[in-house]
Parts: structure tokens; C-alpha cells; sequence
């Protein structure tokens, strides 16, 4: 049966989001049609509200988040009705090169890439007044029901809060796997993180697990430093109180410069800043944080030539089918915390107020 439901729809760029209802057609072969309880906003919903990550409107935004599955299509075997479950935009279809590959989590079954805006049959599966709409990353999260490929979801623990654990469907998981899974973080190492919103924060937790003895918070918000001294920053500094750059105040602070940095905002300037602040000869640095469209890094190549390692993590380097019941289990032992990442609930039709906290750093 198609479901008539509510959606946040966005029409076009730079407009807010339209509550709106919209058709949810039934899960075709090898689909989950899913009712979302919980949904987090990321930074990267709001890259496409902006045009800095481009894809096709309208469109359904949204891809962190958990709920319970509603009907499942023909094919389906390891999910049924009623269990709960996390959408994953990084599917895993266990066939491709990146999912073969021990090193790899990248499949290519992910719309990230080709940021097509459709099922990966080619298709959508919903419509809003007689027009098709986009999905966005394979998941959109932001309406009441939504449909998945099954190589795009994740079976957890019927008893996690669903409220809590859809964090684990891209900000907590992205940071914390970026520290143990990407950078494989030593005991006794020295880390900075540059920005502090809910992924870096989460990066610091990751660091924190890894045993690094010295975690530097970096960010032009220091309201943010009491909640990254809370989850394991040992240092925060904000570059706006330096009269020189960044990366070279961090020298300073650590002497020959960090073991393992990561650039959590998304800004070619930071990226640049996060490589020159590692130490030259076996320091790491991770970026994060989604890079802008259209620009371009201009760097040293002195930085790379001395032994420094530069690297990319999308989803934390997690497989993500296989990592995040595992992840979901590790949070019901209490092996971390997701609550201090939670600044504020809002019932989803006030989705653009949720949007306003995050671009004012609330």
C-alpha cells in the first residue's frame, strides 16, 4: 500500500524546508520501508540547502537516524516488520571492490559520489503533489516514512533508544571511527581536533577510547570548549585569539607538532592548517568534514615530501552493516556516551528552528 504521510521537503536551494504531505510508494524487491522515530541534522543536510554539495531537487534531506521497520519487499530475508533499525548512507552490499577489500567501507552502491537522488534502481519512491521527489544519500530521514535499498540498513538491539542511537547513523559514528578506525590512534598519543560541533566531539570521545594522553579542542567557538573538556579535551584554544596561524601555535603547544589531527568542519583552509600542525616525518591527519564544492587545496607539498600521511574518512572507515549493531551494542554496555551530543529535541515539524541552532553553533 503507498502511505500518505508527512515530509520536510526542500523545493529548491536557499529556501527553508516545506512540511508537506507526500506519497511513500511500497519497497520493491530487496527494500525496507521504514517508520523514523529519531532523526539528527547534520552539516551536511545543510551543505545542500546551501549548494555546497550539489544534488538534485526537490528533494528529502536527512540521513541519521532510526526507527522501526514497517514492510519489507520480496527478497528480504534478515529484516522483517517491527524490528528496529538504523538507515545507513554508506551502504554495504558486500560485493564490490570496497567491501571485498579489509581496508575499504566506500561501497559503491552509495549515492555519495554520484549524487544521483535516486533508489539505486534509478528510481523514487516518493511524490508530492503529482512531482516525483529526490532521495537524498540512498536514507531520507526527514519524513515519516521513508524506503531503503537492504544493503542500506542496519538491524540493531530492540531495546536501544531510538532517540539516542541514530547518532550512530552518521555524526557520532564518522568522528569516532575517524580517530579509532581511520588514524588508529596510539595510547599515550597528542590529537587535535578542529571543530567541535557534534562529529568533532565525537572524534574526541574516539581519541579519548584510543588511550591519547593529549587531546587539543580547536575552534572560533569557545563556547564549545566546556562540553569537549567534558567527553576528554585536555587543551582548547581558539585561533581567534592568536595574532599567528593556527598550525603554529599547535607547534608550539606540542613542541614538533601533533601525532594524529583531524579537520572536522569542511573548509580547505583548516585541512591545510590540520596537515601542517602533525608532526613532518609520522604524523596523521584525518579530514572529516565534507569538502566545499568547487574549490580546490593549494599546499606545501614539502608537508607530504617530509613522511606526514594525509587522509579521508567517510563514515568513520566503519563497514557500515557490519560496525553499527556493534556500535549500538557498545553504547547499551556503556563503552561511551551519546547524551552530551544531544543540545536539543524538536518535534520535526520544527525543522527549520533545528536548522537556525545548528548555523548559529547552538
Amino acid at each position: 500500500q503507498v502511505i500518505k504521510c508527512k515530509a520536510a521537503v526542500l523545493w529548491e536551494a536557499n529556501k527553508p524546508f516545506s512540511i508537506e504531505e507526500v506519497e511513500v510508494a511500497p519497497p520493491k524487491e530487496h527494500e525496507v520501508r521504514i517508520k523514523i522515530v529519531a532523526t539528527g541534522i547534520c552539516r551536511s543536510d545543510d551543505h545542500v540547502i546551501t549548494g555546497a554539495l550539489v544534488m538534485p531537487f526537490p528533494i528529502i534531506l536527512g540521513h541519521e537516524a532510526a526507527g522501526i521497520v514497517e514492510s519489507v519487499g520480496q527478497g528480504v530475508t534478515l529484516i522483517k516488520p517491527g524490528d528496529k533499525v538504523i538507515p545507513l548512507f554508506v551502504p554495504q552490499c558486500g560485493e564490490c571492490k570496497s567491501c571485498l577489500n579489509t581496508k575499504g567501507n566506500l561501497c559503491s552502491e552509495t549515492d555519495l559520489g554520484t549524487r544521483s537522488g535516486f533508489m539505486p534502481d534509478g528510481t523514487t519512491r516518493f511524490t508530492c503533489k503529482g512531482k516525483a521527489i529526490h532521495h537524498f544519500l540512498g536514507t531520507s530521514t526527514f519524513t515519516e516514512y521513508t524506503v531503503v535499498h537492504e544493503s542500506a540498513v542496519a538491524k540493531i538491539d530492540s531495546a536501544a533508544p531510538l532517540d539516542k542511537v541514530c547518532l550512530i547513523g552518521c555524526g557520532f559514528s564518522t568522528g569516532y571511527g575517524a580517530a579509532l578506525q581511520t588514524a588508529k590512534v596510539e595510547p599515550g598519543s597528542t590529537c587535535a581536533v578542529f571543530g567541535l560541533g557534534g562529529v568533532g566531539l565525537s572524534v574526541i570521545i574516539g581519541c579519548k577510547v584510543a588511550g591519547a594522553s593529549r587531546i587539543i579542542a580547536v575552534d572560533i567557538n569557545s563556547d564549545k570548549f566546556a562540553k569537549a573538556k567534558e567527553l576528554g579535551a585536555t587543551d582548547c584554544i581558539n585561533p581567534k585569539d592568536f595574532n599567528k596561524p593556527i598550525h603554529k601555535v599547535l607547534m608550539e603547544m606540542t613542541g614538533q607538532g601533533v601525532d594524529y589531527s583531524f579537520e572536522v568542519i569542511g573548509r580547505v583552509d583548516t585541512m591545510t592548517a590540520a596537515l601542517a600542525c602533525c608532526q613532518h616525518n609520522y604524523g596523521v591527519s584525518v579530514i572529516v568534514g565534507v569538502p566545499p564544492a568547487k574549490q580546490n587545496v593549494t599546499f606545501d607539498p614539502m608537508l607530504l615530501f617530509t613522511g606526514r600521511t594525509w587522509k579521508g574518512s567517510v563514515f568513520g572507515g566503519w563497514k557500515s552493516k557490519d560496525a553499527v549493531p556493534k556500535l549500538v551494542a557498545d553504547y547499551m554496555k556503556k563503552k561511551f556516551v551519546l547524551d552530551p551530543l544531544i543540545t536539543h529535541t524538536l518535534p520535526w515539524t520544527k525543522i527549520n528552528e533545528g536548522f537556525d541552532l545548528l548555523r548559529t553553533g547552538k
